[in-house]
Parts: structure tokens; C-alpha cells; sequence
């Protein structure tokens, strides 16, 4: 299916198609959004190539979120919110800046684009989601509750049929880039953790702590 932005068709892209892509080794697909992490030689070189990205966005009127780090990481997350995913737009902006990236000696971290979860088993969803909502100040999305300023992690709900008495019923959702994420698998058993199952595996992994509290790393993978 095609969209248009002015004069400007563009089409969806899957996670499988993107990866295969020439000159988007910077960038990895993270919960439906491409993430690159850009390090820059101090602060000002920073806010440089933020402002650069920014001219990028509004000459193609497509924007990303942004943010600086110190000392000079820049951290870009892209995705059509029109197609609530990846289209072939993402895909130009993201070639756009990692141009402007190389041109700013600004070196790519790919290992570094991940992103954060929580997830929470119920019987009820909706007599326990205005809850969250109210003592987070989040707001309602899709079933989900999302940070109005986009910058805490998104909390969803996993209907049971009966209540977890045993597991816990909080646990924390880790995506990472799909290269990754069996090393973090193996970080994580190798810090003193247990795999809870890999029956999931590429798409997640079930782990959890000496006291059992669980945590999931996830991938785009087998969706």
C-alpha cells in the first residue's frame, strides 16, 4: 500500500526487508521504530548534528525524536505514524543522517538501541489500567498506557484467565536489536539469572532473577 506526504509516495517496509537494505548499518529495528545512537566528539558536536538532523526533518517534513546525551551522544528514533510503522520514508531520513553523522565524525553505536516495557498480568485490564494511568500521569493508547512526553516506557496489559499466584505479575519487556539479543540472553544467566523458557526464541526470551522476578528480552524477529 502506498501513502503520500505532498508530493512524495511512499510505501511500507517490513523489519525482514529493512535489515536487507545497503546503507542502514547505523540503524536497528527496536518495537517497530528504527534506533541509532550516534557518539560525537563533545557536547557542542552534539548539538550540532541535532540541529542538522533537524534541517534533514523539515526539508522532508518527517521528524524524529531526538535527544542529547552527555558528553555527545545523540540518540534518533524514526517510524511513520501514519502507518504505524516503517516505510521507505524512515528509510531515506535514515540514510539523510547517517550522512550528516560521517560529516560530524560522529561514530555509530548500534548496540545501544533498545527500548523498555512493562508489562502486567490481569484478570481485569480495564478495572486495573485508570490505576496506572493515574499514579503514572500516563495516558490511555490503544489499550495501552503511554508517557504523554514520550519518554518513559510504555506499560501494557497480558489478560489470564486466572490469577498468577506463583510468577509474578510485573515484569519488564527489553527490546533490543535482533544481533544482540542472545549475548544479553547470555549477560543476563551468566549475572546470576535463569532462563524461565527460550520456547518463544527469536521473538522473546522469558529470564528472571534469584528471587524470581522476570524480565523478558524481545526481538522483531518470528512476529
Amino acid at each position: 500500500m502506498a501513502w503520500f506526504t505532498g508530493a512524495m509516495e511512499y510505501i511500507e517496509v517490513t523489519p525482514d526487508e529493512f535489515v536487507a537494505l545497503d546503507g542502514v548499518d547505523d540503524w536497528r529495528v527496536v518495537l517497530g521504530a528504527i534506533r541509532a545512537t550516534f557518539v560525537t566528539p563533545d557536547y557542542l558536536a552534539a548539538a550540532d548534528l541535532v540541529a542538522a538532523v533537524a534541517r534533514i526533518a523539515e526539508d522532508h517534513q518527517h521528524h524524529p525524536d531526538m535527544e542529547i546525551r552527555y558528553p555527545g551522544r545523540v540518540h534518533v528514533v524514526l517510524t511513520t505514524h501514519a502507518t504505524d510503522g516503517l516505510t521507505t520514508l524512515d528509510v531515506d531520513i535514515a540514510r539523510l543522517i547517517s550522512a550528516a553523522a560521517r560529516k560530524a565524525d560522529a561514530a555509530a553505536r548500534t548496540e545501544t538501541a533498545a527500548a523498555y516495557e512493562i508489562g502486567i498480568d490481569t484478570t481485569d485490564m480495564d478495572r486495573i489500567r485508570p490505576f496506572w494511568a493515574a499514579v503514572l500521569g500516563y495516558q490511555q493508547r490503544a489499550g495501552q498506557l503511554v508517557d504523554p512526553m514520550g519518554v518513559g516506557p510504555a506499560v501494557w496489559f497480558q489478560q489470564m484467565d486466572e490469577p498468577r499466584l506463583v510468577r509474578n505479575r510485573i515484569h519488564v519487556d527489553v527490546s533490543v536489536p535482533h544481533d544482540i539479543a542472545e549475548q544479553r540472553v547470555a549477560a543476563a544467566i551468566a549475572a546470576g539469572g535463569r532462563m524461565v523458557t527460550d520456547e518463544f526464541a527469536r521473538s522473546w526470551w522469558v529470564l528472571s532473577d534469584a528471587d524470581g522476578n522476570e524480565a523478558c528480552v524481545s526481538t522483531w524477529q518470528d512476529r
